[in-house]
């Protein structure tokens, strides 16, 4: 199976205004007596545009209503992403999840978010701009934002990677 998310500083979601993206919608169809009965599911992702960004997953009956838990439960698994000059990740880092891997590197200002259309939802809703990607292995959207998401919970900054090493920074 693939690799648990690591955990990270949890965000209080009330506190901040989130905006809400549909990534895919899944329909899926059970076959029963008198016909087929449909359920849905949705990937969503939510983020504040300044570093605070979450995914859900929602199952249901109705879009809607799928879309709808899909919010509430990205809602819950908001993490705050370390920014540089609030446009870049602060270094390149590798998420990977089951069999999908993405890549992402930081790019000079003016670059723009150089990346597939499921890792851009991510990414700009988490605030950052200007960022280049590469996405290996399975293309399956759940699997591509859920590595997408463990690139961006190992971000560090160097405040943090001078903490662990026990160095002063000047």
């Amino acid at each position: 199976m693939g690799r648990k998310l690591l955990p990270r500083e949890y965000v209080d979601v009330h506190a901040a205004a989130l905006t809400d993206r549909v990534i895919q919608i899944n329909r899926c169809a059970t076959v029963v007596k008198g016909g087929r009965r449909f359920s849905f599911s949705a990937l969503v992702v939510v983020g504040d545009g300044n570093g605070v960004v979450g995914i859900g997953f929602g199952k249901a009956k109705g879009v809607p209503m799928a879309v709808e838990k899909g919010v509430k439960n990205a809602g819950r698994a908001c993490v705050r992403v370390p920014l540089i000059d609030g446009r870049t990740i602060p270094h390149a880092v590798e998420g990977v999840f089951c069999s999908s891997k993405v890549r992402l590197i930081p790019a000079s200002p003016g670059t723009g978010v150089i990346a597939c259309q499921w890792v851009r939802s991510v990414l700009e809703l988490a605030g950052i701009r200007d960022v280049l990607t590469k996405a290996y292995g399975s293309t399956n959207p759940i699997n591509v934002v859920k590595a997408v998401m463990d690139g961006l919970l190992k971000l560090r900054t160097k405040q943090e990677n001078a903490a662990l090493r026990g160095v002063e920074i000047e």
